[in-house]
């Protein structure tokens, strides 16, 4: 499993653990389960129960007969398509193995990139049963088919042991008393990006970078310092963030 680093839209790098290939390939083996009961409960509603084949398809000719059966089969043609645009880069299976698609810039994947890697199945998986997926992922340090470098996208592993000090969340007293009542104009995904930046840096003692940090709050929030030290100021941002969320 390597590491993926992703630049984010304000020039913060956040890194990610890519998916391995064996996660990848039982993400896809659980996706083709859930196909293949598809295709299983619906051969027997419509052949077993309702009896299609004396009935419906009986007055049909080929060319109908293969409409009808393309038009059952959509679901499934479009199973990952669908899945990864209303799942946010997730399918079933993708859900199970706990990975995601994910843009490589920084940026929410859109509607287009689950297109372009859908499209790009038909080399990756459907030609050679998937070994030109399989080769492009191994040679590949990101662990992208080809559907992914032409997406610009890669897969994410979210098997990350998450505590308190990994998310946006920031243990407070009772008696806290907040400084800046602007933070709320932050997003809980600047909030993330903040306190990850903040922690890196701290704990490598790189003051520069939280000086710059303290900098690009200032200028995104209006805010302006109490304090000329930027460890107390971003520390102070962090805590009436989570004060104002975890109140409102």
């Amino acid at each position: 499993m390597s590491q993926l680093s992703i630049t984010t839209t304000q020039n913060v790098n956040i890194n990610f653990n890519t998916a391995s290939v064996g996660d990848r390939i039982f993400g896809y083996l659980f996706d083709l389960l859930v196909k293949i009961a598809y295709g299983i409960s619906l051969y027997f509603i419509l052949f077993r129960l309702l009896k299609f084949d004396e009935t419906v398809f009986a007055g049909f000719d080929m060319w109908e007969r293969n409409t009808v059966i393309l038009i059952i089969s959509l679901p499934v043609i479009f199973y990952s398509l669908v899945q990864e645009s209303l799942m946010e880069g997730q399918t079933i299976g993708k859900r199970i193995m706990k990975i995601r698609v994910i843009k490589i810039d920084g940026y929410q994947a859109s509607f287009g990139d689950y297109f372009i890697r859908w499209v790009l199945r038909l080399i990756d998986i459907s030609i050679g049963s998937g070994i030109i997926g399989l080769i492009a992922m191994l040679v590949n340090n990101k662990t992208q088919r080809l559907g992914d470098m032409a997406a610009g996208t890669a897969v994410i592993s979210l098997k990350n042991d998450v505590t308190i000090d990994h998310t946006i969340l920031k243990e407070l007293d009772n008696s806290y008393v907040p400084t800046y009542p602007l933070v709320i104009k932050l997003s809980d995904n600047d909030m993330r990006i903040i306190k990850e930046t903040y922690d890196t840096s701290y704990n490598a003692a790189d003051f520069d970078m939280i000086e710059k940090l303290k900098e690009k709050i200032e200028a995104v929030t209006g805010i302006r310092s109490v304090s000329h030290n930027a460890t107390a100021f971003v520390d102070t941002v962090i805590k009436d963030y989570n004060y104002y969320t975890q109140n409102m």
